[in-house]
């Protein structure tokens, strides 16, 4: 799997922690993402990484292991809720609870990969997305469903979330995550501003 390279610039790059989601609704962009998390881990001196379903598993060890299938392999074992369901709310609760002072110091980028299709009430998943990105120096969603044209925000659990990013992008070829790559050290793209969606969403009868 050719990945697209690394340009980083002279200065320490900002912590990067990463929250993605492993459940059944995203089984088919599991493989390609888990590969991207291993080359931001090896190329990036500070990265934390996170997989959820229905619970949270740090996964950061498994990723340095330097040998891309055998990191995966550890990963897919550690993870005990593999292709189930999702509670994107209680698992961001989780991670503000638990680990959220201890990784997104020092201005740290969070990097959420999830559908948002959210099974549990909507109102804790907007409150812990809310909570995360006051806690971090930049949110950024990426959404495989924005493969699709015409998308719009009209799942619960997507209109929970999209007040409380920064970013909404795709995630769902090699072209999506070049682009991120290219982005992560510069200021956010107007292009991928989540408000355009609220509008849209608004706008509906």
């Amino acid at each position: 799997l050719m990945l697209p390279k690394f340009r980083e610039r002279r200065q320490q790059p900002l912590p990067l922690v990463i929250l993605a989601d492993i459940s059944g609704s995203m089984s088919q962009y599991t493989r390609i993402f888990l590969h991207f998390l291993h080359v931001l881990t090896e190329r990036r001196r500070r990265v934390h990484t996170f997989l959820f379903g229905t619970r949270l598993t740090n996964v950061t060890r498994q990723l340095r292991h330097r040998d891309p299938d055998e990191a995966i392999a550890q990963c897919t074992d550690a993870v005990a809720d593999w292709s189930g369901g999702t509670r994107i709310g209680e698992t961001l609760k989780l991670f503000n609870r638990h680990w959220g002072r201890r990784v997104l110091g020092q201005g740290a980028v969070v990097l959420l990969i999830t559908d948002g299709l959210e099974r549990d009430e909507v109102e804790m998943l907007a409150r812990e997305t809310d909570r995360l990105h006051r806690s971090c120096r930049r949110l950024v969603w990426l959404n495989p469903l924005l493969r699709f044209a015409g998308f719009e925000a009209r799942a619960r659990g997507v209109r929970a979330m999209l007040p409380h990013v920064d970013e909404l992008r795709s995630v769902h070829n090699l072209e999506a995550l070049s682009d991120l790559v290219h982005s992560l050290s510069g200021a956010p793209d107007r292009n991928c501003d989540p408000r355009r969606y609220l509008a849209s969403d608004r706008s509906q009868p």
